[in-house]
């Protein structure tokens, strides 16, 4: 690819985008709308690494002897997947058949010598999209929660996380991780958060959402507890699988897409709350991830109107089923705009304005960029900055600089406000 000069204000005509495109080529567009964010704080809640690109470093972290050498032995065969991954490599619809390639594959050159490669094309969308934290998820390894063995889930998870905290966030203080939890394996989950608690970048933990262990299982005490006490959020991540009994109806990837990344959360989130643990873990703060917003007026007034006619199958619940779910928080990714009106009403019923939190999904070929938040007609300036950045500083306890608190034609009592 020729170099392509990137001075502001110059215009020019970029060639067929590519896997070798250039990120900051592919956002071209995203730096001009970042100008307008220079006294924001923007937080991006959900970006993703391509952790299958570097799984021998992955792998290398594995602890048992014995699956360490399990996953090398797949590194010598031809068309293999990555060792021990449950990726299904035929059922990949995510490049949308090859028309958005930085999906399948970001293979732009990067210097040799400095920071990790994925930490440079981290960089390089952080910069493009005015983005002044970025926290970073796996990919392929969304499903893990379906492999056939904990064990496995739990070796690479944990090996993932190290690989994280040891490669990828070191290079770049702007960088942070959710930390993996591999919650077939409960002791598992707890070990991990023993391990990783206070490790610098570590801002939380992460459960992959597809997967079949009820949340509300007695063997999950301890591990909340454990959560909780270190004040970090537990988030549940989204993710899709045709795999599932109930998606094997669908015959097209769009609307598996649509509904499998919002029911697996909808039935934790339900079980979270119809059996009580947000009043056994009221300090625990909960974060829903990559499932949109649409699903969650559904559930908040359907589960009022059973939990009305049923109360006493939710013994534990002092307060309506609503009034717990909009204590917690929710990130904006993919935003349903197709209707504002319902779009506002959305943010009406999950006070918005102070739980929710702005998600880019980059690179996946539905991300958002911050004017998905900047652009809508009906939010306060204090509002979009809450979303955009604000709420995430309070709930990660960030360091916000005094000049990105609020707005300039804003009242200094506004910031309090995030």
């Amino acid at each position: 690819m020729n170099k392509i000069d990137r001075q502001p204000g110059s215009p020019h005509e970029l060639p067929k985008i590519g896997i070798r495109t250039d990120t900051r080529d592919i956002l071209a567009h995203a730096v001009e709308q970042s100008r307008e964010l220079a006294d924001y704080f923007v937080v991006d809640i959900d970006a993703h690494v391509t952790e299958t690109a570097f799984w021998s470093e992955v792998t290398d972290r594995i602890d048992n002897d014995v699956i360490r050498h399990m996953a090398k032995s797949f590194q010598d065969r031809v068309g293999a997947p990555p060792g021990l991954l449950n990726i299904q490599a035929g059922m990949n619809f995510q490049d949308v058949y090859g028309r958005i390639q930085h999906q399948a594959q970001l293979a732009e050159p990067t210097p040799t010598g400095g920071p990790h490669r994925q930490t440079i094309l981290t960089q390089r969308a952080m910069d493009s999209m005015g983005i002044d934290r970025m926290v970073v998820f796996p990919t392929p390894m969304l499903t893990l929660g379906m492999h056939p063995q904990p064990e496995i889930e739990t070796a690479l998870g944990t090996a993932f996380n190290r690989w994280l905290i040891e490669r990828v966030l070191p290079d770049d203080p702007r960088l942070a991780g959710m930390i993996y939890l591999p919650f077939n394996d409960p002791d598992g989950c707890c070990k991990v958060v023993e391990e990783f608690a206070g490790k610098p970048g570590v801002i939380g933990f992460t459960v992959t959402s597809t997967r079949y262990k009820p949340v509300h299982h007695n063997d999950y005490m301890r591990l909340y507890a454990m959560i909780e006490e270190t004040g970090l959020p537990l988030a549940f991540h989204a993710g899709f699988h045709w795999g599932d009994e109930s998606m094997k109806q669908v015959n097209r990837f769009l609307t598996m897409h649509a509904i499998s990344f919002a029911y697996f959360n909808m039935i934790h989130l339900a079980n979270w709350v119809i059996n009580g643990l947000p009043e056994r873990f009221p300090r625990l703060k909960m974060i829903w991830v990559e499932s949109g917003l649409a699903w969650v007026p559904f559930m908040m007034q359907r589960l009022d109107a059973e939990y009305q006619m049923r109360t006493s199958e939710a013994p534990q619940l002092k307060r309506r089923p609503s009034e717990y779910i909009r204590e917690m928080y929710f990130t904006s990714q993919p935003l349903e705009r197709s209707n504002l009106k319902l779009t506002e009403a959305t943010f009406e019923a999950i006070n918005a304005d102070t739980q929710l939190l702005f998600a880019s999904d980059w690179p996946h070929w539905d991300f958002d960029l911050p004017a998905a938040i900047t652009t809508l007609p009906f939010l306060t300036e204090q509002a979009k900055r809450n979303i955009l950045g604000l709420n995430a500083a309070r709930i990660f306890n960030l360091e916000v600089p005094k000049h990105k608190l609020t707005s300039p034609a804003s009242p200094p009592s506004a910031a309090v406000t995030a």
